[in-house]
């Protein structure tokens, strides 16, 4: 019996052919990337990997100050991404 064998492609692209092509794309493959970044974004977040910059960090402490004084304030985690989502 014959086998077939698949050969794949990877082509390697900088970053400046990566930011020259977003244009070209339409909205629908735009939201796609959009969609996977934020899933990068959380991943590395989640797993500790994430480096943010001193005034994310100075952002995030504002924000978990606010939630330690009033914890009802404020919307979901489901709510928020609904939100964005629309």
């Amino acid at each position: 019996m014959p086998v077939l064998t698949l050969q794949t492609k990877f082509i390697t692209m900088s970053q400046a052919e990566i930011l020259e092509q977003l244009p070209k794309l339409n909205s629908v493959e735009l939201r796609e990337i959009c969609d996977r970044i934020w899933q990068l974004e959380e991943e590395q977040l989640l797993s500790g990997r994430a480096n943010p910059s001193d005034e994310e960090k100075a952002l995030l402490d504002r924000e978990l100050e606010e939630y330690s004084r009033d914890r009802e304030a404020g919307s979901s985690w489901e709510d928020v991404k609904s939100r964005l989502k629309q």
